[in-house]
C-alpha cells in the first residue's frame, strides 16, 4: 500500500457520512500546473465559437447579468497535460482503488467553477441515484480557496444511503437542514463525495473566482451490473489510465508512482489513436435527484 492508499479508519468515516477530507493532498507544483490550466480551458471557452470542435464541452447558463461560463467538460482533450498528469498520479489512483478495488473506472472529468461575481446558488442535490451495491464517489480537487461566506459547500451527512425528496428539503429546511455542515477548503485539498450524499452551496454576493476539478470513479463490475454503459465504453475509458500513468510519470519522474493492477479481465486493448482516448462521450447517463425553482410546492402537493 502506498502513502496515498486510504486507511480502514477513513473509509469507515466515508461510508458513515458519504464523505471525507483530504486536506493538502495535493503537491504545490502540481496544484500550479492545474491552476495555469484551469485559466487556460476557461479563456479558451470564453473565446470559442460554434465552430470550436470543444464547443459542446464550454457549459454556459443564463444568470440576470447574461450568460455566463460555469463548466468545462472532458478535460483530456483540451491541450493541457496536467489533467492527465492528475489522473496518472498516485494522488488520484490510490484513492480509486481503495475506493472502488483494482478495476476503477475513470467515468467522469470536469472543472466546475464560479467566475468572479457569479455567486449564484447550488440547490441542494444528489448528483446520480444507484442501488449502491457498490461505491461511486466524486473526487474533487479545490484550485481555489472556498470559505465560509464565500460559496462553501454544504453537506448533509449521512444522506447518501437512500435517494431524496430535495425539493422537500428544500421547503422545510432551505439551507438549514439539521445537521448539515459546511466544507472549507484550501486549493490542494481533495473532498471526496459519494454520488448519493445531499450537498449544495448558497447565494452569495462578490464571490471570487472558485474552481474545482471533479474526477468521478466506479467500479468496473459494478458498471456491468448496473449501466448505464456497456463494456465497450467500459475498455474505452481505462484506457486513460495509462495514458495518465505515462503523462505523470514524464512530468514527475522522481516522485512515487502508481502501479496499476487492474485484472486481466478488465485491463484495456490500446488504440495508437491517443486524440480519439482522450475523450468518449456519455450518451446516457445515470439519473440524479434535483430539484427546480418552483417544484418543491407541486411535488409535496402529489405525495
Amino acid at each position: 500500500m502506498g502513502m496515498y492508499h486510504l486507511s480502514a479508519e477513513q473509509l469507515a468515516f466515508y461510508d458513515e457520512n458519504g464523505y471525507l477530507l483530504l486536506r493538502n493532498w495535493i503537491p504545490r507544483p502540481m496544484l500550479e500546473r492545474l491552476q495555469a490550466a484551469g485559466q487556460t480551458w476557461i479563456a479558451s471557452g470564453l473565446n470559442a465559437s460554434e465552430a470550436d470542435p470543444h464547443w459542446p464541452d464550454y457549459r454556459f447558463v443564463e444568470r440576470p447579468t447574461g450568460s455566463t461560463m460555469w463548466r468545462v467538460d472532458y478535460l483530456h482533450n483540451k491541450g493541457q497535460a496536467a489533467s492527465l498528469e492528475l489522473l496518472g498520479s498516485p494522488q488520484v489512483l490510490a484513492v480509486a482503488e481503495s475506493m472502488c478495488g483494482p478495476n476503477f473506472v475513470p467515468t467522469y472529468e470536469a472543472m466546475v467553477f464560479k467566475q468572479e461575481g457569479d455567486g449564484a446558488a447550488v440547490n441542494w442535490h444528489q448528483d446520480a441515484v444507484h442501488p449502491r451495491t457498490h461505491r461511486i464517489f466524486n473526487y474533487d480537487l479545490y484550485l481555489d480557496k472556498s470559505t465560509s461566506g464565500g460559496g462553501a459547500l454544504w453537506v448533509i451527512p449521512g444522506s447518501h444511503m437512500q435517494p431524496q425528496d430535495v425539493c422537500r428539503v428544500t421547503e422545510d429546511y432551505g439551507w438549514n437542514v439539521p445537521g448539515s455542515i459546511e466544507v472549507e477548503m484550501e486549493p490542494g485539498d481533495v473532498l471526496l463525495h459519494d454520488v448519493m450524499v445531499v450537498h449544495g452551496s448558497p447565494h452569495i454576493e462578490g464571490n471570487r473566482l472558485r474552481r474545482t476539478i471533479y474526477y468521478e470513479f466506479r467500479a468496473a463490475e459494478e458498471i456491468v451490473q448496473d449501466g448505464p454503459w456497456d463494456r465497450t465504453w467500459i475498455d474505452q475509458r481505462l484506457r486513460l489510465v495509462p495514458l495518465g500513468l505515462k503523462r505523470y510519470a514524464r512530468q514527475y519522474p522522481t516522485e512515487e508512482q502508481f502501479q496499476w493492477n487492474i485484472s486481466a479481465d478488465f485491463r484495456p486493448v490500446m488504440s495508437e489513436d491517443e486524440e480519439t482516448e482522450l475523450r468518449v462521450a456519455h450518451k446516457v447517463h445515470m439519473s440524479g435527484s434535483y430539484c427546480s425553482v418552483g417544484d418543491a410546492g407541486k411535488l409535496k402537493a402529489a405525495i
